[in-house]
């Protein structure tokens, strides 16, 4: 929706009707954390059509003969020469082998993520175990060597690498000498 927003998005989102029954068989799901996310993709498609910053239609086309919503949303995409939106890492992998475009909300995420260099200095609150973990206000995850004494602390860390997956990027760092 905040994407939509910005302007960035031209043309008409197209919502076939299959998408609908998707998400009303999660937001009907006996599991409460699916339950809220079906809730939450049905709230957030009506708030985008009442705002109208991008045109919505939602369309009847369904391929019965095709079982999976992924499966179908690709062959549509292919049939309308249109581009499948989405931050599913699977979905956007098998439209790339079907050469159907993809527009995936996560990489331009990753993409606008302040980079951090190695060397770069920074203040983490370790909040978990393992080496010892922190994130960044945008979510990114630093893994600090020897940290896992300091959950619970904030402590001052200096930037060893960064790595870039397509899941998002990981910082790794060492706890500053004093």
């Amino acid at each position: 929706a905040e994407i939509c927003d910005t302007g960035i998005i031209e043309g008409e989102i197209i919502v076939p009707s299959f998408v609908l029954r998707e998400l009303q068989h999660i937001a009907d799901s006996s599991d409460g954390l699916r339950r809220n996310r079906g809730r939450r993709g049905l709230d957030i498609l009506k708030g985008m059509q009442d705002k109208k910053s991008v045109p919505i239609t939602v369309v009847s086309t369904d391929y019965k003969d095709v079982d999976e919503v992924d499966a179908k949303l690709i062959l549509m995409a292919s049939e309308l020469g249109g581009v499948v939106v989405t931050n599913d890492y699977n979905l956007n992998k098998v439209a790339a082998v079907r050469k159907v475009p993809v527009f995936n909300i996560n990489e331009l995420a990753n993409a606008l993520k302040p980079i951090a260099m190695p060397g770069e200095e920074m203040s983490v609150f370790v909040v978990k175990e393992g080496q010892g973990i922190g994130y960044m206000d945008d979510g990114t995850m630093i893994v600090i060597e020897n940290g896992r004494r300091l959950v619970g602390e904030t402590v001052d860390v200096t930037v060893t690498s960064v790595l870039q997956t397509s899941a998002g990027r990981m910082i790794f760092a060492k706890v500053k000498q004093a």
